[in-house]
């Protein structure tokens, strides 16, 4: 095997000390631009890498972030995580993810080992999280924020929105437009609270109309296509079906589409859909899609940002909250 270059070798070939080498790698502005060519062409030609353990005893730290998921399935969460690694990239720090399969004991124990990984600071989704997780955070010291949530008395920094308040806020339009026979397909509720809090929402909407998701006008499943789909068809075989479904996101909305298509219902003129959180796949259904839109960008930058503000030592992580708003496309419309 081909001998790995050690800082010395650099050294040597570009000629100058190993300290110089240390700052023209580490700290480039403080070297002179014709020595720092010099120490870049030698570690070319060398093909050198620093060594990732010395650094972090050096620095006591990885310049490195978790980021722990639900799942990687589905898009919902892709373009926050590409906005908080673009983040982080502009400040030279790494990102890790992790995935819990919306589990909290594997959440916990994801959590664990990027901590044992040395991680600087861990981005989380929601805030169920096992209590002896959030103990042992604080307790280590590592700065962490909580996304994709948000509510004004959560005792942890959270740069989110509010689920419940977005999907009252969806359900009143369904029901501004003359709709009374509502049912819902939420997510798994379970452990989840972002599921929880969107079920909340739309039964605060109906209730201030004086009405209700009654017996099997809710079903809980998890977040895909043929879940949606199945969901829809138990709901429009009903001897009084839906005049209209709220989903509990895009994914299930889609499947709701599916679902209703199968049995040669069209949408919206037989029963509306809607979704949440805006995904890609909200624009290229047909029709497209009537559901939430959560600002997934401006959340991973804030989150990005918030965390790097702490890892600096310029102050700790605290909680900001976003706006959503409705989008609505096609698959929404006044009851017939």
């Amino acid at each position: 095997m081909k001998k790995r270059a050690k800082l010395e070798d650099v050294a040597s070939v570009a000629g100058v000390s190993t300290a110089t080498v240390s700052r023209a790698l580490n700290n480039p502005q403080l070297v002179r631009e014709a020595t720092r060519r010099r120490v870049e062409a030698a570690v070319a030609q060398l093909d050198y890498t620093p060594h990732f353990g010395g650094r972090v005893l050096a620095s006591n730290r990885t310049d490195t972030v978790g980021a722990v998921i639900p799942t990687m399935e589905n898009a919902i969460f892709a373009r926050g995580l590409q906005a908080l690694q673009e983040t982080l990239d502009e400040a030279g720090v790494g990102m890790v993810i992790a995935t819990t399969d919306y589990d909290p004991a594997r959440e916990a124990a994801q959590i664990r080992l990027l901590l044992n990984r040395g991680v600087d600071g861990l981005m989380l989704v929601g805030e169920s999280c096992d209590p002896a997780v959030y103990r042992m955070l604080e307790r280590r010291g590592v700065p962490f924020v909580l996304v994709w949530w948000w509510r004004m008395d959560c005792p942890w920094p959270c740069i989110g929105f509010d689920n419940r308040a977005a999907a009252r806020a969806m359900a009143e339009r369904v029901l501004d437009l003359g709709h009374r026979r509502i049912a819902m397909i939420g997510g798994i509720a379970h452990d989840n609270d972002r599921a929880t809090a969107r079920i909340r929402g739309v039964r605060d909407a109906l209730a201030s109309r004086g009405l209700q998701l009654g017996p099997g006008k809710l079903v809980e499943v998890p977040y895909t296509l043929d879940a949606g789909a199945e969901a829809a068809r138990r709901f429009m075989s009903a001897a009084r079906p839906p005049t209209a479904i709220v989903c509990g996101n895009d994914v299930l909305a889609a499947g709701a589409l599916i679902g209703c298509r199968s049995m040669g219902l069209e949408v919206p003129a037989d029963v509306s859909v809607t979704g949440f959180d805006d995904i890609d796949l909200a624009t290229v259904l047909e029709p497209a899609l009537t559901t939430v839109h959560v600002p997934h960008v401006r959340m991973g930058r804030a989150a990005g940002s918030a965390l790097l503000r702490a890892l600096a030592g310029e102050e700790k992580v605290t909680s900001a909250v976003f706006e959503t708003t409705l989008v609505e496309r096609g698959t929404l419309a006044a009851v017939g």
